[in-house]
């Protein structure tokens, strides 16, 4: 019985810290409208985050350039993005509008981080963050396909670690299910 007990805290002491130790993330027992706000592209153009991303699973990341855990996180959200691009789970990053002068500046910071080839978006004065409740970064919101919200990460986390790419995996996939039996209740 101790061994089992020493095994089981072993697990949990290494997979905790890599996702923010599980203590920020919160999971919703019902999926969340998204506010009708806009995100603007690096062209200027603007897009909805609950209509414009469907059919993907939306790690929609908070992130501000004055946040050290945000700039120290970034080449692992590379590394994420690119293990998980194939399959159905879209990584956005999302700033302040009032952080950076142009696009290019943002791209620039981004590319010199880690970041190189994430898609990024302004806030535009942080009323998407303003009306999500988010005033701390970083900060993490799923959306799950059908562009509701079901959940949120708070704070810094091991993005390109196995048990965080794991655990966002199985989290995509029980999202599909639950999705799908809703849709066969009549």
């Amino acid at each position: 019985m101790i061994k089992f007990f020493t095994l089981v805290l072993t697990v949990f002491m290494a997979v905790s810290p890599a996702l923010a130790s599980k203590k920020g993330v919160n999971l919703y027992a019902e999926p969340r409208d998204l506010p009708e706000k806009t995100l603007i592209r690096q062209d200027g153009s603007r897009i909805n985050l609950s209509r414009d991303f469907r059919d993907n699973l939306v790690l929609a990341m908070f992130w501000s350039r004055h946040c050290m855990p945000c700039v120290r996180e970034l080449d692992d959200i590379k590394g994420f993005a690119s293990r998980t691009k194939e399959s159905g789970i879209k990584v956005v990053l999302i700033s302040s509008s009032k952080e950076w002068q142009t696009p290019e500046e943002q791209r620039e910071f981004l590319d010199q981080y880690g970041a190189e080839g994430i898609d990024f978006y302004t806030d535009e004065k942080g009323e998407m963050a303003a009306a999500l409740g988010i005033f701390t970064s970083p900060n993490t919101v799923l959306v799950n396909k059908s562009g509701q919200e079901i959940g949120r990460i708070r704070g810094a986390a091991d993005w390109d670690s196995d048990a965080v790419v794991e655990y966002i995996y199985k989290l995509k996939a029980d999202n599909e299910q639950t999705v799908l039996a809703r849709a066969k209740q009549p």
